[in-house]
């Protein structure tokens, strides 16, 4: 039956959320696998929260800019929210099954969340989030700070990006330093000094002046958060400061600590640095901050981010509840990959390794033989529709499969298969016992 032209609907999604051909899409599961297995491979276990949440619950503690983001609706009695970030769930997560998890609670999280933001080249409204945290009760070691380093620097490589700089911070320097010239608005300091790669030092000393700061005083904040480079001489530097109050003391003691313990586990100055303009925005990291930067791309932004915080669940439970985490904007930093050539389609449009052809009446047989390649651990896929030998081919190269396994009678008779490598052109007949050596080379 034909459909009235004026019946049919042009396909479309909204803008502010990404989707992906099956090229790009393999590419980019690739590497949810790897920061997946690298996260599991510190001893991180995974999670998952509802997306929908109780508005009450998730808006908690929030307001201003990111409540206005929220994507907020009601369903019967009911105010829902969809999640914004993964922080929030995890700390409701960890408040109500308390009782039976495991401190320290080592978590990794890995899904999407929704901002009703402006869509902008490489922001989405809709984008996954690749989360790890560690939550202590009542008190956390400073050591797991440096391990989240360690962390990083592990995803980054097993990644191919092997150019990159992580940077580290810890926000009670920048605090004690603010208190010693009596500053008392520390959050809005913070949050305009950490413009400075964004709008450049001028623009950050008139906001600073703006904001009340007197102009020497501007001067000395931004000779300070100059401070950059090499953990080493940074923090000789920083023991030279005459500041003695206690949270740059305390900021100082800790800063040395990371950096002894990032050197513990087998890192060095040719990928860390510190870099006091780091602060992070958000005004509930209280100590280790971090930002990582790929060399050749650095307008691309921080591709990782995060820190350490006093409370985390501090609006769900009396508990105190430290923690210290990270989180990868995996949509946003695979499409500013994409955007700048950094990672290039392979021409793959599938996972399949092996096609069976089946010619004839020998379905079953490729059906069976499939079946014996694909416990092996080989993806496998039969092709059953009808058409001549030409078109099957022709639809193994279309989708970039590397291996054709054609089925003929002959075949059936003699129990072997055809095998062509599409690539070369070459063919080869196997026994069914010669196909382990065969799954073997192409593992």
């Amino acid at each position: 039956m034909n459909q009235n032209k004026d019946t049919i609907v042009k396909p479309s999604i909204l803008s502010g959320f990404l989707e992906l051909l099956p090229e790009d899409q393999i590419i980019f599961n690739n590497m949810l696998d790897t920061i997946r297995s690298t996260f599991e491979s510190y001893g991180f276990i995974p999670i998952d929260t509802p997306v929908i949440e109780k508005a009450e619950v998730l808006l908690a503690k929030s307001g201003g800019e990111t409540e206005k983001q929220v994507y907020r609706f009601t369903k019967g009695d009911n105010d829902l929210a969809l999640r914004f970030d993964l922080t929030v769930p995890l700390a409701r997560f960890v408040a109500q099954h308390y009782g039976v998890l495991t401190f320290p609670f080592r978590r990794y999280h890995i899904g999407k969340v929704y901002r009703g933001e402006r869509p902008q080249k490489g922001r989405f409204r809709e984008f996954y989030q690749c989360d790890i945290d560690i939550v202590g009760d009542e008190k956390l070691s400073v050591i797991n700070d440096a391990e989240i380093v360690s962390v990083i620097h592990s995803t980054f490589k097993k990644l191919g990006l092997d150019e990159f700089t992580i940077m580290i911070n810890n926000r009670k320097l920048l605090n004690g330093f603010f208190m010693h010239y009596g500053i008392k608005d520390n959050v809005e300091v913070l949050r305009i000094i950490d413009k400075l790669d964004k709008i450049g030092a001028d623009n950050v000393r008139k906001e600073l002046v703006a904001s009340g700061i007197s102009e020497n005083v501007a001067d000395e904040i931004l000779e300070f958060t100059n401070l950059c480079g090499d953990p080493d001489d940074v923090i000789s530097a920083l023991r030279q400061i005459d500041i003695d109050n206690d949270d740059f003391v305390s900021g100082l003691e800790e800063l040395e600590t990371v950096w002894s313990y990032i050197k513990a586990f087998g890192l060095d100055s040719s990928e860390i640095e510190i870099n006091l303009k780091i602060a992070r925005g958000l005004d509930y990291y209280t100590g280790t901050v971090y930002e990582t930067i790929l060399n050749h791309h650095k307008e691309l932004g921080s591709v990782c981010s995060g820190g350490r915080y006093d409370n985390l669940a501090s609006n769900y439970t009396k508990k105190k509840l430290p923690g210290v985490g990270i989180s990868i904007g995996l949509s946003r930093l695979f499409y500013q990959l994409r955007e700048a050539n950094v990672i290039s389609v392979s021409g793959v449009k599938t996972t399949t390794k092996v096609l069976f052809v089946p010619l004839g009446d020998t379905s079953a047989y490729a059906i069976k033989t499939a079946n014996y390649i694909r416990r092996k651990g080989v993806n496998t896929e039969v092709y059953l529709n009808d058409g001549k030998l030409a078109k099957k081919l022709n639809y193994a190269n279309k989708l970039g499969i590397p291996y054709v396994a054609i089925i003929g009678e002959d075949e059936v008779k003699k129990n072997t298969v055809c095998i062509k490598d599409m690539n070369s052109g070459e063919q080869s007949v196997y026994t069914i016992d010669e196909l382990t050596e065969f799954v073997k080379n192409i593992m």
